[in-house]
């Protein structure tokens, strides 16, 4: 339960004091409106939604100081909170905050291992001059209406390893919406990627934005063996003007519909390493190798239709490039859990022009080719369920029966805080147990042959009751989710014969503790 968002914003001010007496910061009226309009969109729906920073305090800030200073001044790191920026933010106002609700770093703006937070682009807008956003550990992240443009790897200033955004290291459910994201140049200039997912990200939307001038347009998966990403929806941005990843995908899944290719000068979409795109109604134009697998013998594939292709030039196929044209035909097939409208191709590159990028009054289209004023985002205290998690809470109240079979079995994760143990969930003992190294990891129990299992049991350790916020319970073995859900207690399972199953936290409040990570057959 998200508590009011006039406390958290008490809790804040002493934080936000320094960067308040510069004039950086304006503490907003608790009663004020975020400017965020509508909601997610694509896979970023899933695993549970992406809501940011709703029900939270509003904070403006002109500095990236200030944005650095929001987030620590929160009561917790899942505090939510919308900060709305106005300005330009740079290296010369972007310093370290301190806090027990952060993590930040200067020369960028770091969401590193935080959740619940929005950041929106108001009044006369928000421009990040060679200043990147990093998303690190993190969930629940929107950002919206936004200009980044710049950033560079080597050089001076450089920020963020290059990319405009980039996303890694356990991140879920980050939507992305209405931005610029631009530089003024490939590698050989200084910058890398504007948009890029590495390290198990997963469950992200990028819609209504323009990338453009760059080498790079952006990735999920940093290598072959990076797999681990994926559920990444890309709809109505314009990519101009760029050489390569439009996007580069290794491994997982993408649904890509509604985009307006414009001058790829050497490829486009590249599916590789087993990744798998549904790629509809999108309009590549002036472009070369718009859509393939490029630059490696290891195969992706892409399901297609309805794509328009003017003036695309295509390479022969080789070893390492495999081009989908001159006539692109599906190789694979891709099951989309989430509706959505498609826009004809013939009119995408009108209704991207007038809703793509920062700006643009957060237009949207209706799905018939027409800009639309989507409406304001939901009071999140209105008591009706929300629309894009229908699936009923798994979790049941009546305790299991039987043997539990996590006792004795082996046990890991994605990372532990000091003082804890990933063998602490499966010893039997509620005195120990396993708390991540953030506000968000994973803990497995592990089996030497496959266990069927139909029930969990999450008992959180003394004093941390009520601490874990949203989760999921992945198949180890295949990486399927099975339930997702949010609070510790029993959860019912489609029963699965597995030798690893995951207990993921994607969200919390305080400092989750699991004491004891549970297992029935029945």
């Amino acid at each position: 339960m998200r508590r009011p968002g006039a406390l958290r914003l008490n809790a804040a001010l002493a934080t936000l004091a320094v960067a308040a007496a510069t004039g950086v910061v304006l503490t907003m009226p608790e009663a004020a409106s975020a400017a965020v309009t509508g909601s997610a969109t694509g896979y970023a729906t899933q695993n549970g939604g992406t809501t940011g920073g709703a029900g939270g305090a509003t904070v403006r800030a002109t500095t990236g100081t200030a944005i650095h200073a929001a987030l620590c001044g929160r009561a917790s790191s899942s505090t939510p909170i919308t900060i709305e920026v106005q300005g330009t933010i740079n290296h010369g106002n972007t310093a370290k905050v301190s806090g027990d609700s952060c993590n930040t770093a200067a020369g960028v703006i770091e969401l590193k291992q935080i959740s619940n937070v929005t950041i929106v682009g108001v009044g006369s807008g928000a421009v990040f001059d060679q200043l990147g956003i990093h998303i690190r550990e993190s969930s629940n992240i929107i950002i919206q209406n936004v200009t980044v443009k710049n950033v560079k790897k080597s050089g001076s200033p450089t920020s963020n390893g290059g990319d405009a955004i980039s996303m890694e290291s356990d991140v879920r459910n980050v939507w992305v919406d209405h931005t610029t994201l631009e530089a003024s140049g490939g590698e050989s200039a200084g910058y890398d990627g504007l948009f890029d997912m590495k390290d198990n990200t997963q469950y992200v939307t990028l819609s209504y934005s323009t990338l453009r001038n760059s080498g790079r347009g952006g990735l999920i998966g940093s290598s072959e063996s990076d797999v681990s990403n994926g559920y990444v929806t890309f709809h109505h941005n314009l990519y101009e003007n760029l050489d390569s990843r439009a996007p580069l995908l290794r491994g997982g899944i993408a649904h890509i519909y509604n985009n307006y290719y414009v001058k790829l000068n050497e490829s486009g979409i590249n599916s590789r390493a087993g990744a798998r795109a549904k790629v509809d109604n999108n309009y590549f134009k002036d472009s070369k190798d718009v859509l393939g697998t490029f630059y490696t013998d290891a195969a992706g594939y892409w399901q297609v239709s309805g794509n328009t292709f003017d003036n695309v030039t295509w390479s022969a196929p080789g070893s390492d490039n495999k081009p989908a044209g001159p006539n692109p035909t599906s190789n694979t097939t891709v099951s989309i859990p989430y509706s959505y409208k498609l826009d004809g191709a013939s009119c995408v590159p009108g209704i991207v022009a007038e809703t793509a990028g920062a700006n643009k009054g957060l237009k949207v289209s209706d799905g018939n080719c027409s800009p639309q004023t989507p409406t304001p985002t939901p009071d999140p205290t209105d008591p009706t369920p929300d629309p894009t998690d229908p699936t009923p809470d798994p979790t049941d109240p009546t305790p299991p029966s039987g043997t539990n079979l996590s006792i004795g079995a082996g046990a890991d994760g994605s990372s532990k805080a000091s003082g804890s143990s990933y063998g602490n969930v499966r010893d039997g003992d509620m005195s120990t147990f396993w708390s991540p190294a953030g506000s968000t990891g994973s803990i497995s129990v592990k089996w030497g042959t496959a266990t069927s299992v139909s029930k969990i049991n999450i008992r959180e350790a003394s004093g941390s009751t009520g601490s874990i916020g949203s989760w999921r319970v992945i198949n180890g073995d295949t990486g399927a989710v099975l339930t997702s859900g949010s609070g510790a207690g029993v959860i019912a399972i489609p029963k699965t014969s597995s030798k690893k199953l995951t207990f993921e936290i994607t969200s919390s409040t305080g400092t989750p503790k699991v004491a004891e990570f549970e297992t029935y057959a029945g």
